[in-house]
This record gives structure tokens, sequence and C-alpha cells, in this order.
């Protein structure tokens, strides 16, 4: 190993110099050098980047290795391909402080672009409307559950539909983010009585469809109405009714089954 090679793996180690930033994981005159440097580039997201130094470097670049808690493996494989392609094209010489200064900077942008498409990907949830079907398991508190129902799809500014049969069916429109939320209050909040008279909470309740809301039906519904129906006709009818039919084929297999 020479000794420009030495004297670069020292001052990376007094740049790198936090707990837990640099590691020198081998060291032998047949192998050469591994050495390692941590970074963070979030709050929850920490990455390495690994560089094998053979006895010849840096009359030959380094192999490199990148491990990350925030990237995938083929988010890590193309940060490595461009530190591997930029190592090909620098002069033989001490190169690792650039690298390392390339593949933070590479860290830095993936970070970027993950939470600009995460941001792109709460806001079309914020302002695009949805529709939710849910299945209920009992209402034996009639009035206690419906008005809470009604009264958390007026504090989420959500339309709903209650339909009360055979199967009870809650109907909600509104910004997706709401109706997680109004689905949440249901399984954990003390909604109903079991049958014993002791107060429970809706675990049992299941998502049947879970849908952008299509122009065909978006905001076909208004408020928070009770509808009774006593036969599947019936059914079919407030679906119909509210230009649902095919939300209502998707759902019918579940209430069948």
């Amino acid at each position: 190993m020479s000794e420009a090679a030495l004297e670069e793996v020292f001052v990376l180690s007094s740049i790198y110099c936090g707990e837990g930033e640099f590691r020198v994981l081998q060291q032998s005159a047949e192998d050469g050098l591994v050495v390692q440097i941590n970074c963070c580039s979030g709050e929850d997201s920490r990455q390495s980047v690994m560089f094998h130094l053979h006895p010849s470097y840096p009359s030959s670049p380094p192999d490199i290795s990148i491990s990350s808690t925030g990237f995938s493996r083929t988010q890590c494989h193309a940060i490595r391909q461009k530190l591997l392609d930029r190592a090909a094209v620098l002069t033989p010489e001490p190169m690792l402080h650039q690298l390392v200064e390339d593949f933070q900077q590479h860290c830095v942008e993936l970070t970027k672009d993950l939470r600009e498409g995460e941001d792109r990907l709460k806001e079309s949830e914020r302002v695009e409307e949805w529709t939710e079907v849910l299945l209920l398991d009992h209402i034996r508190s009639r009035n206690r559950y419906i008005g809470l129902l009604e009264h958390w799809s007026q504090q989420l500014q959500l339309a709903g539909r209650l339909l009360l049969g055979q199967n009870i069916l809650v109907i909600l429109q509104g910004e997706r983010r709401n109706i997680k939320e109004f689905c949440h209050r249901l399984k954990t909040v003390k909604v109903d009585v079991d049958s014993s008279g002791k107060k429970c909470k809706e675990r049992m309740m299941k998502v049947l469809l879970e849908v952008p809301s299509s122009s065909t039906f978006r905001n076909s519904l208004q408020g928070f109405i009770v509808n009774n129906y006593q036969s599947l006709s019936e059914l079919t009818a407030v679906f119909q009714e509210l230009n649902m039919a095919q939300v209502y084929q998707q759902v019918l297999p579940s209430l069948n089954g």
C-alpha cells in the first residue's frame, strides 16, 4: 500500500471523525485496506459506503459497495455504479475524498427525490376524492353508534350513506386521509355494546372497497343519510340511485360470502 494511500485514509479519518462515521474494517499487505464511511441523509435514513483499496491503489480504482436503511437495493446499486464510473475516469491518484463527496451528493439528491415523490402522493391523496365501502359487524346501541358516525362524517368533511339490512354497509366519500381517520376511529373508539351490554369498539369492521371516485359517481353522496333495506334488490337499487352500480358489483362477492 502506497504512502499516499495511507495518508489519504488518515486524512479521511480526521475529516469523518464523528462517532461511528469512519471505520477501518481490514488492513493487510496482501489484500490492502477496507474502509467504511457512514453518513445520514435524513432523520431515519443512514447510508454507508465501503471502499476496498487494493495494494496497487491508487493506480487501480477501489472496489465500492453501498448499503442504506432508507434506499432500496436497486437505488444503492445505482449509486454504486455512478461512483464506479466516476472512479474509472479520475486520474490514478488518491480519490476517496472526491468519491465520498460524490456519494453524499447522490444520497442527498435521492433523498430529496423520494421526499418530493411522497409529498406529491400525499397531495394527490389530499385533493383527490375517494370512495370507500365498509362492512360493519353489528349495531346494537343504534342511537349512539349512528350518532357517532354522523358526527365523525361532519367533523372530517365526509359524505356518507349508512345502509342497514342483512349486511350493514357504510359508503364514504371525501379526502382519503379523512376516510382513513374515520376508519381509525371506528377501531379505536367504543362505538357500540357487545352481547353482554359492555361498550365495545368496531374491531370486526372490514374495508370492502377503496378507490378514487370516478367522474360517474363523484359527489353522488350528500351529507350523512341512513337507509334501511329489506332485500338484495332494494340494496341494489340504492347503489343504482347513487350511480354506483360498478361499485356494487365489486363489493357484492364479499356480501354473498
